[in-house]
């Protein structure tokens, strides 16, 4: 599909291909759009919604409803108690911050019955291997969409809104699956929440008016609410179930051989930026002759760098462990005798910075150059460690006392207590008319408006160029397979 590059002609072709009644091409070619926006790293946290996008799903949307309806043959379910709640969402992960959020939300909120809709528009869905997020709850119903057309996959996610008649619809969709947010539809008898968790890119939905629009984190709520303009949007804290705390053991009296550790997969630590996780580590290693702990998966291609430059600074390659998927973040870093957790960077990770401070483990956060919100600093502690370049932090691990890392984790564990406790979230949900205390920025943040000239000067590059032409094509290629 040819890429457009004026809004207008994008609007007048997508409203062409509804009036022509094609409305599948017109919910792909919204999909395309945003997946060619989010492909580019230099917009990453510069672009978060799109009005005109939101609405033209949703005029897709009711323009096929009343296709149904005029000759409705929809069966309407009789088994289904009158507290149905339904989840709408793209596709689930064997990890990932997104699977363990929609799993607490249906353990933590009021006696349900809940079911899962996944319409594949970002890709498959393991059913065997996402089973694990939903230990403890009772366990929902999950439906998947057949494979077929973008309109094959509106048409049974309307039809089964139909028949279920949910008292509740919450949106926990990818940021381009424009078939979600055509489904849903105003007065159709149901309430409609908008999780808005894809909240460093350009995300469909974030704009839809009649929607309870919801926030997961102090950045993200006051980004949404004074420069995106959703003035009724409302803070819902993510919060991540207590497995206890462990403090670091005083007396040591040295700051050598400690032990790191960093939680986060490719797509956190691999888009491009001034200073490079795969560099860096390695020179962390060197400078505290310990371990390095990485939770996540990384390409070979990734491991192979660190490999490699680990040989070139003579640090054994065993001082990295490499650990692809782990049940519990807060659990391993406990196992291994964690000291103290590097944020990842450029891409921080809320919910895993969560679960360090709850399991009181210090946090050294990188103080991202260009955006705040990429930082994830305001989740943290006021008094958190924060260093902007390579040589800040190598400085940082190679002075800290055990002392500095016992009060900067207990420090984590205030915070964590008193924010981020699921308790927090049931109170929440289960008073849902009451709106939750939004937490406060931290102190202000100062960005580099050079750095970011330099990032950008840097991206387009012909190999910049090249880099984000295989990453569009790697895109396409897994939506294809939806």
């Amino acid at each position: 599909m040819t890429l457009i590059q004026s809004t207008e002609r994008l609007r007048e072709s997508i409203e062409g291909q509804i009036s022509s009644g094609n409305l599948s091409l017109a919910l792909r070619l919204i999909q395309t759009t945003v997946d060619q926006v989010n492909c580019e790293p230099i917009n990453v946290a510069r672009i978060f919604g799109s009005k005109l996008l939101d609405s033209l799903c949703q005029r897709i949307g009711a323009v096929h409803l009343r296709s149904i309806d005029s000759h409705s043959d929809i069966v309407h379910a009789k088994n289904h108690p009158g507290n149905l709640v339904v989840y709408v969402a793209s596709r689930l992960h064997p990890s990932g911050g997104h699977n363990s959020v929609l799993a607490d939300m249906i353990r933590l909120s009021p006696s349900a019955h809940n079911v899962i809709l996944l319409t594949g528009s970002a890709g498959p869905t393991n059913l065997a291997s996402i089973r694990h997020h939903f230990k403890g709850t009772t366990e929902p119903t999950i439906e998947l969409a057949p494979c077929g057309t973008h309109i094959q996959k509106l048409d049974w996610l309307q039809r089964r809104l139909l028949a279920l008649a949910p008292r509740t619809v919450w949106l926990f969709n990818h940021h381009q699956d424009s078939v979600a947010i055509a489904a849903v539809q105003p007065d159709a008898g149901y309430r409609l929440r908008f999780y808005h968790h894809g909240d460093h890119h350009l995300c469909l939905g974030v704009h839809i008016a009649y929607a309870e629009h919801i926030d997961m984190n102090p950045f993200g709520f006051h980004n949404c609410r004074n420069a995106l303009g959703i003035l009724g949007n409302r803070y819902l804290p993510l919060t991540v179930r207590d497995q206890g705390v462990r403090v670091i053991p005083n007396g040591l009296g040295t700051n050598s051989n400690l032990v790191t550790c960093t939680a986060a997969g490719s797509n956190k630590i691999s888009p491009p930026y001034f200073i490079r996780y795969f560099e860096v580590i390695p020179q962390l290693l060197r400078r505290t002759n310990g371990q390095h702990i990485h939770i996540g998966p990384l390409t070979k291609l990734e491991r192979y760098r660190i490999r490699r430059r680990l040989q070139e600074l003579g640090v054994p390659y065993a001082r990295f462990i490499y650990i692809p998927f782990v049940e519990s973040v807060w659990k391993t870093l406990h196992e291994y005798k964690v000291d103290l957790y590097v944020g990842s960077f450029p891409f921080g990770g809320a919910r895993t910075m969560i679960e360090v401070m709850g399991a009181g483990i210090p946090l050294a956060l990188h103080r991202h150059a260009t955006s705040r919100i990429l930082s994830c600093l305001d989740i943290a502690d006021n008094q958190v460690i924060a260093w902007r370049t390579p040589e800040n932090l190598y400085t940082l691990v190679q002075n800290i006392s055990r002392e500095s890392l016992i009060k900067h984790g207990l420090a984590g564990r205030e915070k964590y207590e008193e924010y981020y406790r699921e308790e927090l979230l049931i109170h929440s949900l289960a008073n849902w008319e009451v709106p939750t205390p939004t937490p406060q920025l931290l102190a202000k943040y100062t960005t580099d408006s050079l750095q970011r000239a330099l990032d950008i000067s840097s991206q387009v590059t012909f190999r910049g160029a090249f880099s984000r032409v295989v990453a569009r094509m790697l895109q396409r290629l897994k939506f294809a397979r939806a």
